[in-house]
């Protein structure tokens, strides 16, 4: 029987309910072996064992139900002991990592131990150019930029870079691809009525597959009765051949239960780690917030079904009394089990200790996806969750994150990327429905439909229209001039970046919470654009403006400036900014 691997623990055991639901089974599995912590007692095993958490390499037997060592059972399915809630040992040791961590390691932790993070896309494709062409000095794709008419007025003191070199820069007005619209594109081929494959029926499966794999790489965990329950049945009709393209091209494994589907994304390395927000505000989690979320998880793994509130409050302290955190911690980490669908309903009043909590056992178990029993520290973990072959490592990168630049990748995925630059990125394309874009400095998978991405640009909102704003002013200012030497990223002066940020907001005028307060707006700006790897922070406190931020450069302002004639068309008035955050 085919197991999922559960890389905390080591023990497996059958667990079912009396609804039917059981857990996690892969391929054509029937019944469903979950991985759970060590059950062992202290009599059983050594302390020093349980802390450490067990390899997921050995495999006891499972006690019998009932047995002196086996778990309890009730109408509810096993039950943990009336007395008290035991934590897994290996997700109480990541949690007890979490909370000693830096915020940026902790990110990277949460990468690596979790893999729950969504795929990361830009939109808006230029036109075709040739693959040996700087993003520099390529098409671009201002022709979707923030739909804001700037004040000509505003705009009239002289010649800006991109007018100068208007007739060397060639400038591409381009939105989404042509074609058939439809949710999820790239579009399929229109066949004729006579075309076999018409008759046949195979086009709609390709879509289907096309659709299944496009929600997985957004939403690794999807259930049968959450947000993405539309497109469950998609993934179990297809779970197979799902499961075999994942693990060809991203040596991703695919869990597909009868109640929820897990793809096990491995973690990003150093530094390329996507944070986890609250569902709701959308506020980053602190190392604290992360140990809170590991330390509940470490407890809900083999916890009632039914759990009050006080209870889970009560084995916390008792498990890790030193990872007491400010309730607002404890509240993030609530709140983010309950959008994975681990717990149910969470109480209104956090003080309300008589709460019955609802957990799902089954997806508790499926969260963790990274081998924190096997790493030594989380450098190692964070280490192996992202260690890969060459062709693995850089497909990955190309699935999820927004540009893949030769300069960033080791030696030797940089020769794999260098020989495989074609057919390497358009297997991915295919696959995921993506349109392809080669530069000389490297590669995106582009989404017109911004619809694989946590991240769109353009965007709408204020802080997605100002970031696009500032970077396609920063790019007129500082980009290279054909013929100048292209040398990958480029410095920009803080005094520019706050020049610029002034400019937009007089421009364009700001909500009152970024009026206030101009130091946030360049902090959520920048952060905006950073994530999507068009900027990046340097230890002096500047920034360097990466090659694919050319591919946002404005289009040349030509026109002469508004005449104040009968006949004359008036000057666009400047608009305001979208007032949604």
């Amino acid at each position: 029987m085919e197991q999922q691997e559960y890389a905390v623990g080591a023990t497996r055991v059958a667990v079912g309910r009396p609804d039917g639901r059981k857990g996690g089974a892969g391929p054509g599995t029937a019944d469903a072996v979950l991985a759970v912590r060590e059950a062992a007692s202290a009599e059983a095993a050594p302390a020093e064992a349980a802390s450490a958490g067990t390899s997921a390499g050995a495999v006891p037997e499972p006690a019998a139900e009932g047995g002196a060592d086996g778990p309890q059972t009730s109408a509810d399915g096993p039950q943990a002991s009336a007395e008290h809630l035991s934590p897994d040992p290996g997700l109480l040791r990541l949690a007890h990592w979490f909370a000693d961590a830096t915020p940026g390691t902790a990110d990277d932790l949460c990468t690596a131990s979790f893999g729950l993070y969504p795929a990361r896309h830009l939109g808006s494709p230029a036109e075709p150019a040739d693959p040996g062409v700087s993003w520099w000095h390529g098409p671009t794709a201002h022709g979707a930029t923030v739909p804001l008419p700037r004040s000509r007025e505003t705009r009239a003191d002289g010649l800006r870079r991109a007018r100068r070199d208007s007739a060397a820069l060639p400038v591409v007005r381009s939105g989404a691809k042509p074609g058939r619209p439809g949710r999820h594109r790239k579009p399929e081929r229109t066949p004729e009525p006579s075309d076999p494959q018409a008759r046949s029926g195979e086009e709609l499966p390709a879509a289907e597959r096309r659709i299944a794999a496009r929600l997985l790489l957004a939403h690794p965990l999807v259930t049968a009765s959450g947000p993405h329950a539309d497109g469950f049945p998609l993934i179990r009709r297809h779970r197979d051949w799902l499961t075999e393209r994942f693990d060809t091209l991203l040596g991703y494994r695919l869990v597909v239960g009868p109640w929820h589907a897990r793809l096990c994304k491995s973690g990003l390395g150093p530094g390329a780690a996507r944070r986890l927000e609250h569902p709701v505000t959308g506020a980053p989690f602190t190392p604290a917030g992360y140990a809170r979320l590991t330390l509940a998880l470490a407890l809900l793994v083999d916890a009632p079904e039914r759990l009050p509130y006080g209870r889970l409050l009560d084995a916390m302290d008792a498990a890790a009394p030193e990872l007491a955190a400010d309730p607002a911690d404890l509240a993030m980490a609530l709140a983010a089990l309950a959008g994975w669908q681990v717990l149910g309903e969470l109480p209104a009043d956090p003080a309300d200790r008589d709460f019955v909590l609802t957990v799902d056992r089954e997806l508790a178990r499926a969260v963790p996806a990274g081998p924190p029993a096997l790493a030594d520290d989380p450098a190692d973990l964070i280490r192996r969750a992202a260690e890969a072959e060459p062709a693995t490592a850089v497909r990955r990168l190309l699935a999820e994150t927004p540009v893949v630049l030769a300069a960033d990748l080791s030696e030797d995925r940089r020769a794999w990327l260098h020989a495989h630059r074609l057919s390497g990125p358009a297997a991915l394309a295919e696959f995921l429905g993506l349109e392809t874009e080669l530069r000389a400095e490297g590669v995106a998978l582009l989404d017109p439909a911004a619809e694989l991405t946590d991240l769109a640009l353009p965007g709408t909102g204020t802080l997605a229209q100002a970031a696009l704003l500032l970077v396609e002013r920063l790019v007129e200012e500082v980009r290279p001039l054909p013929g100048e030497a292209v040398e990958g990223d480029v410095p920009v002066a803080d005094a520019l970046i706050d020049g610029v940020l002034g400019d937009i907001a007089d421009e364009y005028g700001l909500p009152a919470c970024y009026l206030a307060d101009r130091t946030a707006l360049r902090r959520d700006a920048l952060d905006l654009l950073h994530r999507l790897n068009l900027i990046a922070p340097t230890p002096r406190t500047t920034w360097l403006l990466r090659p694919p931020a050319a591919r946002y450069a404005p289009a040349p302002d030509l026109r002469p400036a508004p005449g104040t004639g009968r006949h004359s068309r008036p000057a666009a008035s400047p608009s305001r900014l979208n007032q949604h955050a």
